[in-house]
């Protein structure tokens, strides 16, 4: 495992290094135990990839064993591989097979290892775009048990989560159908494996394939239990596989209705923005208020620029956040399961991503981050309205515009038919070009702590104390902004100590860091000057609860100020200084999150700051766990440079705070009760107030909706139509 080593039990034990300014880079390796975090399973079997196309089928074509070898060598080279526990494979059971498939498909499919290649061509006709081998059904049920036996390492907690490269694919199988190159459901089947063998009660899937897993969305459409979200390209039917069932206000069934969400893209060039934007005002809300005790994530990469399937432009490095995003929900018990990917390179980056970011390192600043594009924002705006009547933190979402274009696909016209998947002309597209990743390195020191003597240092962190003479220039400038008493050596020594820390923080040399200082005020100003002026790097700070912050730390729009409390203020909020204001202030778990996922998170991924500070005003009223969950969320930003700043009265939240820093996931919230109607209202007009200036807040594409009569001429509707998609 690299730095880490897992013990029988599961105890953890790693490297833990002394660091001291005075001392540079130099480190003194012990041996630790107490550190919490777990480790990362990685399962693939070579076996897997001894199947491939026997006859042409240009559909078919693209999915190939190079999919798996490709991503798990890159994975042996870089080292990640090493890094995470390896769990064997093993063939999925006919009972275990059955929880998602009729026992007439199972006993059909096993018959394929025996039929002549007349036989397979001709088994393979009755499905939709699949094919057979006579190795595939050892494979199928090969990559059907690696997602158990990932489920069964997660919930067992031998590891923390963890990934399965598999193939075949599954999530377009059916309960009596193989299809899209999938032969057995393999998420589905470990979502009903985790209900009966663990007593899950909610899972959440999330599938980021570029096609719609109609065989999972099947399979739980009545069923209020697990939560299926899935982004898909649809363009209006034309995409494959050409459902209605696709569409976003197909919600669920019955009791589970509203627990099915389709993101429908309905144009190609969806890009990181896109993305990000339908996770921070669909996904995240939702999720949290479903609250699941498991995350499975059918991870399919042909979402990713290059490949040829989706046509799509988000950035590898856009997987990693996006697998952080999901890390802190279910106590961190996630699972992701290998689906689509067909641009080895993309498909290779993607998935080295994710590993990496499941292993606990930092995510990378997002890169080419552009706002949502229009027809992004008609998606999501006709998402959000579809479940608003199912989920309290959509209850504010607006309405469709009467009489306007949707997303909803306008009716053929006798004659036309849409063209099944491979019987298309062969396009010829343009060939992506895109940045290799940026190298991930994680910083030595992973949270450092600025505290007084008499306060213990939590294991695994590192006590961080300044013994140089500072800048005589800066010394003065510290002592005039932040201490009274010009002999207060204790002060001083505490003041300088988190600003050198800011700076091994700018070098990448510590990821993040706690200081406990007398005023928590004082501390953010001085952290905001020096960063801002010497370091010349922007700040977001997050000031939880109420208290005051001076106005001119945002002058100079190097920095971002958003502040949640109670205390109501008759200063309206800034682009650069954004307060938000609850009835019950950060005491009401519902009306907080729903100020972070709808203002905080987009913010902060508009405004790319190269650190964020966290500080925690007294008597905040916040949650231990909400706490948590918070410092979590804001590692998204910086590189995970983030600075938390406590009163040194809040001695007793020193442990949790670190817990967060260090990766680990935090406590449940626990299902969310609806959000005061005050609080609601208060975050729609200031959200609605600010998005003019913040392209990331906006929910909608009213704004460029064309109105048009639907009597005309069919052709001068779909003209228009592509007009509002450009």
């Amino acid at each position: 495992m690299g730095k880490y080593s897992i013990l029988p039990g599961g105890t953890l034990f790693t490297q833990k290094r002394r660091y001291s300014h005075s001392e540079g880079r130099s480190y003194l390796p012990i041996l630790t135990r107490g550190i919490t975090k777990m480790g990362t399973a990685l399962i693939y079997d070579d076996e897997m990839t001894k199947y491939k196309l026997l006859w042409v089928d240009p559909a078919c074509k693209i999915e190939v064993p190079e999919r798996l070898t490709v991503s798990h060598e890159t994975l042996v080279r870089t080292g990640l591989a090493d890094r995470c526990v390896s769990v064997p494979v093993r063939e999925a059971t006919d009972a275990e097979i059955l929880l998602a498939h009729s026992e007439e498909y199972l006993e059909a499919v096993k018959k394929t290892p025996y039929m002549s290649l007349e036989d397979l061509m001709e088994f393979t006709r009755q499905y939709g775009d699949v094919y057979f081998h006579p190795n595939i059904y050892h494979c199928a049920k090969l990559a059907a048990g690696a997602a158990l036996q990932l489920v069964d390492s997660v919930m067992t907690g031998k590891v923390r989560n963890g990934m399965a490269l598999v193939r075949p694919p599954g999530h377009h199988s059916m309960r009596s159908a193989a299809n899209g190159f999938c032969v057995f459901n393999n998420v589905a089947i470990a979502a009903q494996y985790a209900k009966q063998k663990y007593g899950v009660q909610r899972v959440l899937i999330v599938d980021w394939d570029i096609h719609h897993g109609q065989g999972v969305q099947y399979c739980f459409e009545d069923d209020p239990s697990v939560l299926y979200f899935s982004w898909h390209r649809y363009e209006h039917q034309k995409f494959w596989p050409h459902l209605r069932d696709s569409d976003y206000d197909i919600v669920g069934k019955e009791k589970g209705a509203g627990f099915n969400i389709n993101v429908p893209w309905n144009k190609v060039g969806m890009e990181n923005g896109d993305y990000l934007s339908v996770f921070c005002h669909v996904l995240l809300p939702v999720a949290y208020e479903f609250c699941p005790d498991l995350v499975l994530v059918c991870a399919g990469f042909d979402s990713a620029i290059g490949d040829p399937e989706g046509e799509m432009c988000a950035t590898p490095d856009v997987f990693a956040h996006l697998t952080h995003l999901l890390m802190n929900l279910a106590g961190g018990k996630l699972c992701a399961v290998l689906e689509g990917g067909y641009n080895l390179t993309s498909l290779v980056q993607s998935v080295c991503q994710t590993v990496q970011t499941l292993l606990g390192d930092p995510v990378p600043r997002p890169a080419s981050l552009k706002s949502p594009c229009i027809s992004a924002l008609e998606s999501l705006q006709c998402v959000r309205s579809a479940h608003k009547a199912y989920w309290s933190c959509l209850k504010h979402a607006a309405d469709l515009p009467a009489s306007t274009i949707s997303t909803k696909r306008i009716k053929l016209g006798e004659g036309e038919e849409t063209t099944e998947k491979g019987e298309e002309e062969e396009k010829v597209t343009e060939e992506k070009v895109w940045p290799e990743p940026p190298k991930r390195v994680t910083p030595p020191v992973c949270a450092a702590l600025v505290l007084p003597d008499d306060v213990a240092c939590p294991e695994g962190c590192e006590r961080f104390s300044f013994s140089e003479d500072l800048d005589p220039l800066l010394a003065s400038k510290l002592r005039e902004s932040f201490l009274r008493d010009a002999d207060d050596s204790t002060a001083f020594i505490t003041v300088s100590s988190f600003i050198a820390l800011t700076e091994k923080m700018e070098k990448n040399e510590i990821c993040s860091g706690l200081a406990l200082v007398p005023d928590v005020t004082k501390a953010m100003t001085s952290i905001v000057q020096h960063v801002t002026t010497v370091l010349s790097n922007r700040v977001l700070v997050v000031c939880v609860g109420d208290g005051n912050v001076p106005s001119h730390i945002t002058e100079d729009r190097e920095t971002l100020v958003v502040q949640m409390g109670s205390a109501q203020t008759e200063e309206q909020s800034c682009k650069y200084y954004i307060r938000v204001c609850l009835k019950k202030g950060c005491s009401d778990t519902s009306g907080f999150t729903q100020a972070v996922f709808g203002l905080l998170l987009p913010l902060g991924y508009e405004y790319d700051p190269g650190l964020v500070v966290l500080v925690r005003m007294p008597d905040s009223g916040v949650s231990d766990s909400l706490w948590q969950q918070l410092i979590g969320l804001l590692q998204s930003f910086a590189l995970g440079h983030t600075l938390v700043v406590l009163q040194e009265e809040e001695k007793a939240l020193i442990g949790l705070t670190a817990s967060s820093l260090l990766g680990n996931p935090a406590a449940s919230l626990k299902q969310l009760q609806a959000p005061l109607t005050e609080d609601t209202e208060a975050i729609e007009k200031l959200r609605h107030r600010l998005q003019a200036d913040w392209k990331f807040l906006q929910t909608t594409g009213s704004s460029t909706w064309i109105k048009i009569s639907f009597t005309g001429d069919l052709a001068k509707c779909k003209e228009l139509i592509n007009f509002t998609a450009i």
